[in-house]
C-alpha cells in the first residue's frame, strides 16, 4: 500500500519520500524539511494519531493526512481533534486525495 500511495502522489507531481515506520520518519525529520505527511492510522508501533500528537510539539504547522481502512466516526473524530488535516478512508479516491494534498500544501505555504 505504501508504494502504491507513493506512486500515486508522484503521479500528481509531488516529490515523495516513503518511510516504513513513524520512528524512521522521526529519525530523519528536520523542521521545515517536509511540507505534508500522509500516514496510515494503524502503524506498527505508534498509531498515526500518536504520530500527529508527537508532531504537534515538534512541528505543529506540518499538515498530516491520516488514512485508514476503518470508516469509524470515533476514529475520525479523534484524528481530527488531535490536529490531523484530514481523515480519508480506503480505498482512496484519487481526486479527494489530490484535493486534500493541494489544500494542505496551500495552508502550509500561505503567509501567517
Amino acid at each position: 500500500m505504501r508504494e502504491a500511495l507513493s506512486d500515486l502522489i508522484e503521479v500528481f507531481g509531488f516529490r515523495v519520500q516513503a518511510f516504513d515506520s513513524s520512528e524512521s520518519f522521526l529519525a530523519v525529520r528536520t523542521p521545515g524539511a517536509y511540507t505534508c505527511l500522509v500516514t496510515d492510522l494503524n502503524l506498527s508501533g505508534e498509531s498515526g494519531v500518536q504520530l500527529r500528537q508527537r508532531l504537534t510539539a515538534l512541528e505543529p504547522s506540518l499538515p498530516v493526512i491520516i488514512i485508514s481502512a476503518q470508516d469509524d466516526p470515533g476514529a475520525r473524530t479523534v484524528a481530527l481533534s488531535c490536529g490531523a488535516f484530514a481523515y480519508l478512508t480506503k480505498p482512496i479516491n484519487d481526486r479527494v486525495l489530490l484535493q486534500h494534498l493541494t489544500l494542505a500544501l496551500g495552508q502550509r505555504t500561505s503567509p501567517a
